[in-house]
């Protein structure tokens, strides 16, 4: 990976895209320090001590700008949510479905999704202002909680425009680098917190070395299943054009063991947030039931959460892979150019047969994503580890590196044929 990045630095357009999503990493860490005007930070550090199991997932995928309650506290996820529901409006209503099918269909739908983001931003932001955090305000006139409902939209907006400039200037998809870059920078404060309660005899040698133990186990499943792959020949016919003859040659369909990559895991922590959001509305026996039952800190809640999670990554695994891979378009274009899968007729029977194998593959890789996403947090609800660092975000933080560290080696390969062949 060092060598990977050492030979990026030297393409002069590789190291720019490198430096500008730095940079915009930067501005991003810089803005979660920015607090909001008009609260009181003091009430707030209160409420996560009263409440930490319901608040603690949110600050640690805001990169602690929740807790702070700065400018960026609402983080990324009304953008996320608002993605989730016009990617399944698009399959449901045959109109949204003719849009996207359009030549300036994507971006219209991106549109789309940028608005909605606003309003989910919106609300989300009252949510807080008005329900949970409203004792937090210095003032509770219109004006102040107005500026801050405006600031916290506005502070989404922002991140998603953010995002999106990383993606079209920079390196990897620019949300998921947001969302990577906020769960590191919460690392130190964890390990810290862990280790002083080392010192201090609440954590013993042997939770920390489960938690070790552990920890590199779901790094190597993660990256094993995101290089694992089933190779499916394909082999194209002979024929002769004029007095040329082409084709014959044999060559693989690389199907993924996990198409989807952490997109799945977004998604289901996302929607999962939901509910304690709208909880947020609400003092009392709501948030405290929310947080018994749907939050991976609560008891039995942990077990409910997990349960809910394993089932929403399914989900998202196969309705993603299904997204980005169409059997029957794909044995179309086969057929078109000639080629088949050996043993298998062309047409119908070919996407049938790749639809099974696409089927299988990514049963067994929603199950592994499930698993390595699911097990730390039970694992952390019978220790005294203060690490709010479960198998969510180490699958976020693993699965963004490696497709980042893929696209810049294919951006290297693409710049050295382009070399090669001049």
């Amino acid at each position: 990976m060092i060598e990977t990045l050492r030979n990026a630095w030297k393409i002069p357009d590789l190291r720019k895209k490198i430096m500008f999503t730095l940079t915009m990493i930067v501005v991003y860490r810089l803005g979660s320090q920015i607090p909001v005007p008009g609260i009181d930070r003091l009430v707030i550090e209160q409420m996560f001590q009263g409440n930490a199991g319901i608040l603690d997932f949110f600050d640690l995928m805001s990169g602690g700008a929740f807790q702070s309650f700065t400018i960026f506290a609402l983080s990324i996820y009304p953008y996320i949510t608002a993605s989730i529901i016009f990617q399944l409006l698009t399959i449901a209503i045959p109109k949204l479905e003719e849009i996207a099918k359009r030549e300036d269909g994507k971006e219209k739908i991106a549109q789309y999704t940028r608005y909605l983001t606003v309003v989910l931003a919106a609300i989300q932001a009252m949510a807080y202002t008005i329900g949970f955090f409203n004792s937090a305000l210095i003032s509770s006139d219109a004006l102040s909680v107005i500026t801050v409902v405006l600031t916290l939209t506005a502070g989404t907006a922002f991140l998603m425009w953010l995002g999106e400039q990383i993606t079209e200037k920079g390196i990897g998809n620019g949300i998921s680098i947001i969302i990577f870059a906020g769960i590191v920078s919460r690392i130190p404060a964890g390990f810290g917190t862990t280790f002083g309660l080392f010192r201090a005899g609440t954590v013993n040698i042997i939770e920390l070395l489960i938690f070790a133990v552990f920890a590199m186990m779901i790094i190597v499943g993660i990256i094993a299943v995101q290089q694992g792959e089933r190779k499916v020949n394909v082999q194209y016919a002979k024929r002769v054009v004029g007095r040329k003859m082409y084709g014959g040659q044999s060559t693989h369909i690389p199907i993924k063991v996990l198409m989807a990559g952490v997109i799945p895991v977004i998604f289901a922590s996302s929607l999962l947030a939901f509910p304690q959001t709208l909880a947020f509305f609400f003092e009392g026996n709501l948030v405290n039931w929310v947080e018994k039952y749907l939050s991976p800190g609560g008891n039995p809640g942990v077990w409910i959460y997990s349960l809910l999670n394993v089932v929403l990554i399914m989900f998202f695994t196969f309705f993603y892979t299904a997204v980005q891979f169409n059997p029957f378009e794909y044995a179309n274009n086969l057929k078109q150019y000639g080629g088949f899968v050996p043993g298998i007729r062309p047409g119908r029977p070919t996407a049938e047969y790749l639809n099974k194998v696409l089927t299988r593959i990514t049963f067994v890789g929603a199950i592994v994503l499930a698993f390595i996403a699911s097990i730390p947090t039970i694992i952390f609800s019978f220790t005294n580890l203060n690490i709010n660092f479960g198998g969510t975000a180490l699958l976020i933080v693993v699965g963004v590196a490696l497709e980042t560290m893929k696209q810049i080696e294919s951006q290297m390969l693409m710049r050295h044929y382009k070399g090669f062949l001049k």
